[in-house]
């Protein structure tokens, strides 16, 4: 009998039991199923839910004589594992073969003749109870079921790519892939048609390639023999998950290449990274790198670090053994010249009990007082020592009168009991008659000291070297203390200086808050989100409809270009800030961005035309640092004259710690002091200007310096100057320095030269190396002493690109002297006073200007005007502000010119009223005068400007920078700066800074006046307070605050 199981979709169970028998299972193919199930026969309860969704129609039948059935055969063969292989390697192509079953004998149906007969000797259990068998049975018809289904799986793949073949030929290409559409993470064939290639003739093909624009993982696989007809081969890649696309060539493994006529093949990946995001992924791959890579270096820092430590200790403990023989030598010597003097007793003068004695021991010290210059003491005291006084005075006590102890010796005896000290072979005093701190008159032995032997002591030889390793601890823990407090020291300097640059960073964000900040609140963090807020109500947006943010990063240098513009939406906390998202990305090292009221641009607030910029840490990628050359004739402390000598070393060890480059170059000249000169030696040599110039380099402070050693002599003179051809050695050495930046291969960004002896500088770069190498370059000139070489200085005015002057000395003079003058313009960071003498700074200022304008040299409240006469700049309210001044008996100072001749006849006719009727109050400059805009905002007490819009107000900074109050309108950058002192406390604190100014609302005469009056009658009234105000507003940070980066500033401005 038979039993029939019929499978179908929808799945139908239809089961007829007869008799055991033989299980055969007839497979038709169907509808494939990508995912074949293991099925279990053991519950044909269950077989309808595993088999419902395949598409599979299957007999299974049954007869008696199972166990006498003859063993079939079968044979398979397919790759070696059924899972599939990941990586590059080529995968076997998967097959089968079977043998069909014998014929059947008498009675007995065939089944279908690719039937795969199944017996319990074939599946080896024929001597396991029957139902054990049966499950390993239902087990093997599992296994073999999936076999078939990847046998089909495969013949069917094989006859699709045959179908992609033939249309691939049809086309007249040569390569496919298959699948046909390239995922990420998964396998792909390549197939390369070789009759069609170039490399037809050649026995061996390769493939060659990467992904990504041949920028991630490289491979080259070898290309086998095929089944497609034709003369097709292939091979096997896997798809890395980071991949977007797939980039390669056919070769022969030596220089025939297939190339695609010289486009290279490349194949699209589907459902991948884009090309933004693999960069960001390289960037991540980077990033942990450069961790790594970065724990490394610190990992070796450390382990050189502590091996450095221990070879110095040991040289340290050898200096210290070495020293402490050398000592204990010494001291040997120097005791012995002791021990022949010593007595254990000084007939009818001293003597001591008991005799014997050693180290530690209490003994009593006599002395006759009535023996020497003491008798007629009130008090007598031993000050006393040991070993030749090793450790000076460490004995001190006080007598007493011993005749009460009837001693049988004769005269005036005192005693006293003394410890011997420990280690002491030799006691040394001397008597007086007061202890240390109040003894007039000794004993002393006549100069000579008094010594007693102790008589038991250690050997001789053993004491000394018992001694020799106490005075080697003793120098070991000398040199530890020392360097535990220098430690202690690096380690507190490192601290501030981290938690100093921490402060300024945060209050730096914390300042812009009221316009500007993020969340989070901190520094910004390379690789994460950022959301920026801010809030156009405090800026030129005020009222717009529309913000929009436009950003990037890396000072607007980065490598993915500006950020798309991005709509600001409302904050969520209702207040009138309106916020925008971004992700700050791994290579970024500052973020920049503007706000406009367009998409397409509008009104910009690009914070008065410096734009907003958040510095980002935690990324790989670094600020690129500035690469300064100093060329100077004088360095401290190596050969300094003056301050020049001071101001090129200070200067360049404060920029170096901003992370800049610094180099110098020095004369060598014969008089250097070389023990400040760290690491020298020959560096080159290089010949110019008829003579060989030797190089030298070497670290002082800290800092690189190369030395020119010219062989003409020049500098071998014992001097630094006083030779009368000084300008000609100088000359020389500008010239000969410039040569060694061009022949040495040297592209600085900023060349720094200083005062009249390096002057040349400025325009030999011009004339001869500007456009011969040196192209990026440019020249930032320092006046030192303009009272030596004011030509010289006047000619580098003229070729520098920035100038600026160190001397608070001499800044006034500078900024009058007719060769400066007409290049002020260049001048940066020009303040003859500090926020510490602000007072006499202003004063000494005003009086000046008052000088120089013809005004009356007295103390009043002076108010200055620096403006375009333009109605943007409210010329209406600026006429009604100076008869106010003068209303309040008060000056008025006023520096500028109209572009519109309507309006600068208007107030050449103002200026000439005024001088006739308030000549020694008013003074009206109606042209423009840099070097006198510098005094203006020196010695004005005040500095007006009451502008109607105000994009990119700075004249108020530079007033806040000299100490003068500003009186402004609110608008614009103007808000944004001056904080009133009786209205914007709160604003002022949100940004970390104090009240600094007067300001009034409207665009009319009560406007001003309300601002006006209030800034006149404060210092009136309140002198006190008022000079107060002119420290605060110049200790705001409105720029640059320490020269160093002031010059960093500058030195970027140079570049632009």
């Amino acid at each position: 009998m038979e039993m029939c199981w019929q499978i179908q979709r929808p799945a139908s169970l239809r089961l007829v039991f007869h008799q055991k028998g033989p299980l055969k299972i007839n497979t038709c193919i169907g509808f494939l199923h990508p995912h074949p199930k293991s099925y279990s026969f053991s519950s044909l309860a269950s077989l309808e839910s595993q088999y419902n969704s395949n598409g599979f129609l299957h007999q299974i039948t049954a007869s008696a004589d199972f166990s006498k059935k003859k063993q079939g055969r079968m044979a398979a063969s397919g790759p070696k594992t059924s899972a599939p292989r990941r990586g590059f390697g080529r995968q076997t192509t998967v097959g089968s073969a079977q043998k069909r079953t014998p014929k059947k004998k008498n009675g007995e149906k065939d089944s279908n003749a690719t039937s795969t007969v199944v017996t319990k000797e074939v599946l080896g259990i024929s001597k396991l109870p029957e139902a054990q068998a049966d499950v390993q049975e239902q087990g093997s018809v599992d296994a073999l079921l999936k076999q078939e289904l990847k046998v089909e799986r495969e013949n069917l793949r094989r006859k699709e790519i045959e179908a992609v073949a033939e249309e691939t030929l049809a086309r007249g290409d040569r390569m496919f892939v298959y699948p046909l559409t390239a995922k990420p993470d998964e396998d792909i064939e390549v197939f390369l048609n070789k009759t069609l290639s170039t490399l037809n003739n050649e026995d061996d093909v390769l493939i060659m390639g990467a992904f990504n624009d041949w920028r991630w993982k490289s491979f080259t696989r070898r290309l086998e023999k095929t089944w497609i007809h034709g003369d097709w081969l292939s091979c096997l890649l896997h798809i890395p998950k980071e991949a977007y696309k797939i980039d390669f060539v056919f070769f022969n493994g030596q220089s025939v290449y297939d190339n695609n006529d010289s486009k290279d093949f490349c194949i699209d990946i589907k459902g991948g990274m884009d090309k933004v995001e693999f960069e960001n992924f390289l960037l991540e791959e980077k990033w942990r790198e450069q961790e790594k890579l970065a724990k490394e270096e610190a990992e070796r820092e450390r382990q050189e670090e502590e091996k450095r430590r221990i070879e110095a200790r040991k040289a340290a403990i050898e200096a210290d053994r070495a020293q402490a023989k050398a000592e204990t030598q010494k001291r040997r010597e120097m005791l012995q010249q002791a021990l022949e003097k010593t007595v254990v007793s000084a007939r009818n003068v001293w003597y001591i009990e008991p005799r014997n004695f050693k180290g530690g021991d209490k003994v009593k010290l006599y002395y006759n007082k009535s023996s020497g210059p003491l008798a007629n003491a009130k008090e007598i005291w031993i000050h006393g020592g040991f070993n030749n006084w090793v450790d000076g005075l460490s004995i001190v006590e006080k007598f007493v009168d011993a005749e009460l102890k009837a001693d049988s010796k004769s005269g005036d005896w005192w005693l006293s009991e003394v410890i011997v000290p420990v280690r002491a072979l030799v006691v040394d005093w001397v008597f007086a008659d007061g202890p240390p701190e109040g003894a007039f008159l000794y004993d002393n032995n006549s100069r000579q000291d008094f010594h007693a032997l102790v008589p038991l002591t250690t050997p001789e030889e053993v004491y000394w070297s018992e001694e020799e390793d106490r005075m080697s601890g003793k120098l070991q823990e000398e040199r530890r203390l020392k360097e535990e407090a220098m430690r202690i020291k690096m380690e507190k300097t490192a601290r501030l200086k981290a938690e100093t640059k921490e402060r300024t960073l945060r209050k730096f964000l914390l300042s812009q808050k009221d316009v500007v900040y993020t969340e989070p609140l901190e520094i910004l963090q390379a690789g994460s989100p950022v959301t920026v807020f801010y809030n156009p109500s405090n800026t030129v947006l005020n009222g717009k409809p529309e913000v929009w943010f436009r950003g990037s990063f890396n000072r607007w240098t980065h490598r993915l270009g500006p950020l798309p513009p991005q709509k600001m939406e409302a904050a969520d906390d209702g207040s009138s800030h309106v916020k925008t998202s971004a992700k700050v990305p791994l290579d970024a090292y500052m973020m920049d961005f503007v706000f406009s009221d367009k998409e397409d641009g509008g009104i910009f607030d690009n914070k008065d035309g410096l734009d907003y910029h958040l510095p980002v840490v935690g990324g790989i990628a670094k600020e690129p640092p500035l690469h300064i050359v100093h060329i100077a004739v004088e360095m401290a402390p190596i050969a300094k004259v003056g301050g020049l000598g001071d101001v090129v070393t200070s200067l360049s060890r404060a920029v170096q710690e901003l992370n800049h480059n610094v180099d110098i170059i020095f004369p060598k000249y014969d008089c250097i002091k070389y023990n400040f000169v760290k690491d020298l030696q020959f560096d080159r040599s290089y010949h110019w200007g008829g003579t060989e110039i030797k190089v030298w380099h070497g670290k002082v402070e800290g800092v690189s310096v190369y030395f020119l050693d010219p062989q003409n002599g020049l500098f071998q003179r014992g001097c630094v100057y006083g030779c009368a051809d000084d300008a000609g050695r100088f000359g020389f050495f500008c010239h000969a320095a410039l040569e060694f930046l061009l022949q040495g291969g040297f592209h600085p960004d900023i060349l720094h030269c200083h005062d009249w002896s390096s002057a040349p500088v400025s325009w030999l770069f011009k004339d001869h190396y500007r456009h011969y190498g040196l192209i990026k370059t440019r020249v930032v000139f320092t006046i030192h002493n303009l009272e030596f070489g004011a030509g010289a200085i006047g000619k580098a005015m003229t070729f520098a690109d920035k100038a600026t002057t160190v001397s608070r000395t001499y800044a006034k003079e500078v900024a009058g002297n007719s060769v400066i003058s007409p290049h002020l313009y260049k001048f940066h960071g020009i303040v003859p006073y500090t926020s510490e003498n602000v007072l006499e700074g202003k004063r000494a200022a005003k009086k000046e200007l008052q000088n120089r304008l013809g005004l009356k040299s007295a103390d009043l409240p002076l108010v200055g005007i620096i403006t375009r006469l333009t109605h943007q700049k409210g010329i209406h309210l600026i006429k009604h502000a100076i008869w106010r001044t003068l209303e309040r008996s008060g000056q008025v100072v006023l520096l500028g010119s109209a572009p519109d001749p309507r309006i600068q006849n208007d107030f050449v006719n103002l200026a000439n009223q005024l001088h006739s009727t308030h000549g020694d109050r008013a003074r009206l400059v109606l042209t423009y005068d840099e070097p006198l805009s510098h005094l203006i905002y020196a010695g004005a007490d005040f500095i007006l400007v009451p502008s109607i819009f105000e994009p990119c107000g700075l004249t108020q900074l530079i007033a806040m920078r000299y100490g003068s109050v500003p009186v402004v309108r609110k608008t614009g950058g103007l808000y944004d700066t001056v904080f009133d002192v009786d209205h914007d406390k709160e604003r002022a604190q949100a940004q970390v800074l104090e009240p600094n100014g007067f300001s009034f609302d409207g665009a009319d005469a009560p406007g001003v006046d309300y601002a006006l009056n209030r800034a006149i009658s404060a210092w009136y009234d309140g002198r006190e307070w008022f000079n107060s105000l002119c420290k605060t507003v110049m200790e705001q940070d409105w720029s640059w605050n320490r020269p160093a980066l002031e010059y960093i500033e500058l030195y970027h401005s140079a570049r632009k």
